[in-house]
């Protein structure tokens, strides 16, 4: 259960990211590397990561142009990051061009090519925010078009709330990768977080790999909480009577 779970590191501190690396690196899968610790830190915060051994999740969600966000995928793999991703709403041309430009660079420069996945519906957004930027329809409905969207592009999954994450699983199949944030212990704040499940239903539900940051980072004893969310996560596979 370790492996799949992702510790958010979003924090405004190079030397705390640091210790909580170190701290936590034999208990998590993968450390979460997003806007503002890349912004503060840049390829410095991948590198602390990746000389504790552990994995990098390169969340920028990169959204423009095709040929700029192709590039800018390149240069993450080129970090040597496991797994980065983009906005799905992009387009299927940006998504598509993601895709063979980081398979030809693997290629011709030997890297080990990342898991590349595409963001549906922010995990803070709801039905009135989505009409208010034009979008009509229910939440679960734009999440499973963009699901769709993505593995047509030949991406290898999406992020996504675990609300939705049976209904992508229904529609994608069992080897497209889900990603779910918005995950929550059971007495936890929700924060900023619209649609969340604890860690235990966001297993349950089918999600591959789940992504925690504020009920550890904001722990008196961040390794506690993680061993609390993996404990929930292992329930999670259990069948119920």
């Amino acid at each position: 259960m370790r492996e799949r779970l992702i510790l958010a590191l979003d924090v405004d501190d190079l030397e705390r990211a640091k210790k909580t690396v170190r701290l936590l690196a034999g208990a998590v899968g993968m450390f979460k590397v997003g806007k503002q610790l890349f912004t503060l830190a840049g390829p410095q915060a991948v590198k602390l990561i990746h000389e504790t051994g552990g994995e990098v999740f390169l969340d920028l969600k990169f959204h423009d142009i095709p040929t700029t966000v192709a590039k800018a995928a390149i240069e993450a793999t080129r970090l040597g990051v496991k797994m980065f991703n983009v906005h799905a709403s992009g387009s299927l041309e940006m998504m598509r061009l993601t895709v063979r430009e980081i398979g030809r660079v693997c290629r011709q420069e030997n890297l080990r090519k990342p898991i590349m996945l595409a963001v549906t519906v922010l995990t803070s957004l709801n039905k009135s925010d989505l009409e208010k930027v034009g979008v009509d329809g229910e939440v679960e409905d734009q999440v499973i078009r963009l699901a769709l969207l993505t593995k047509e592009a030949g991406m290898d999954g999406v992020v996504a709330s675990p609300q939705e994450v049976a209904a992508i699983r229904a529609a994608c199949g069992r080897r497209f990768i889900i990603v779910s944030p918005g995950v929550r212990p059971q007495k936890g704040k929700r924060n900023d977080q619209r649609r969340i499940m604890t860690a235990e239903e966001a297993i349950r539900a089918g999600a591959d790999y789940i992504v925690v940051g504020r009920p550890v980072m904001e722990a008196k004893d961040p390794l506690a909480a993680v061993h609390e969310i993996l404990a929930e996560m292992d329930r999670g596979t259990t069948i119920r009577a």
